[in-house]
């Protein structure tokens, strides 16, 4: 079997069990353009241990690939494509955690501040919907891929909520708007009606000139731009400079920030945020709640306002 020919296998398997499988197929994609029209059995390690070096420097990407290709493989054995694993046996030691970049307020409006670089004669619209999308996926916590598939249909404004659809795990949800986010949907609504509706209510809420939605690729070359003009560069130790995803990240802890200073439960609030985010559960909700120094001093407060009241009531 013909390496191309396993993989469209393996992807229509995937797909068939009701997983999206949508960002794998682009390394897919790419690692049979690397490797070439080559039979599946000829694979070797040194052939895919070059694919996963490439030219660049140690990332997670690495390794998030050798589990793709990992998955691949052994799919392929489990049907007898092939005998063996073509994977090497040595592998890099693991990369130290990934740590998001949690964005400051000052942060945040240096960001909002540099969409002005993105001004353009053939989008003119171009610097206010970057600026809105900023505002949205930062206020919702929204991810990325959901609000630029947003439609005008999904844009309840009078009553104040988003309707996401098609998520992560293939689920819907209604996402409610504050009110200052609200008065500024509304603003690019009105100015959002100059551009044309290819699809009607269907048509993108966050569009390019065109109508069309932007493509994500695209908002996040954009990003790029506007993080570097706003001044933001990779914190030290971290591997990566500040992502647009990482708003989503600043979402979650800026609302557990909040909830400490209101004296609210955080506990039992969890939940609740782990909906709102669209999660199955806490576990995924774990992973956005980044231990910043200002969340540990209130979480510390808070355990030494209980240990407190524990002693007095002993």
């Amino acid at each position: 079997m013909k390496l191309l020919e396993l993989v469209n296998t393996y992807v229509s398997f995937k797909r068939s069990l009701g997983m999206r499988f949508a960002t794998q197929p682009r390394v897919f994609k790419r690692f049979c353009r690397v490797l070439g029209d080559i039979d599946a059995r000829d694979v070797t390690p040194q052939a895919v241990r070059a694919f996963l070096d490439g030219d660049r420097a140690l990332t997670n990407t690495w390794f998030l690939n050798y589990r793709l290709i990992h998955g691949l493989f052994s799919f392929a054995i489990s049907r007898r494509f092939v005998r063996r694993s073509p994977l090497p046996d040595l592998t890099p030691s693991p990369l130290p955690a990934f740590r998001p970049h949690i964005y400051s307020t000052s942060e945040l409006s240096a960001l909002l501040s540099a969409t002005s670089v993105l001004k353009s004669s053939r989008n003119p619209l171009q610097p206010f919907t970057f600026k809105v999308l900023l505002l949205t996926l930062y206020s919702t916590g929204m991810r990325v891929g959901e609000a630029l598939r947003l439609s005008l249909r999904d844009a309840d404004l009078p009553g104040r909520v988003f309707t996401v659809r098609d998520t992560k795990f293939f689920k819907s949800r209604l996402v409610p708007l504050g009110p200052r986010l609200t008065a500024e949907l509304i603003a690019f609504r009105k100015r959002r009606s100059t551009l044309p509706t290819p699809h009607l209510e269907d048509s993108a809420f966050f569009a390019s000139s065109t109508g069309e939605a932007l493509p994500y690729q695209h908002v996040i070359t954009l990003f790029q731009r506007v993080r570097s003009a706003a001044g933001l560069r990779r914190d030290e130790g971290s591997s990566y400079p500040p992502r647009l995803h990482d708003l989503r990240h600043t979402a979650a802890v800026h609302r557990i920030i909040a909830w400490y200073r209101n004296g609210a439960d955080v506990q039992h609030l969890l939940p609740q945020l782990a909906t709102y985010l669209g999660h199955k559960d806490l576990r995924g909700t774990q992973h956005y709640l980044s231990m910043t120094p200002e969340l540990l001093e209130l979480a510390a407060l808070r355990f030494e306002k209980y240990a407190d009241m524990e002693r007095r009531h002993a």
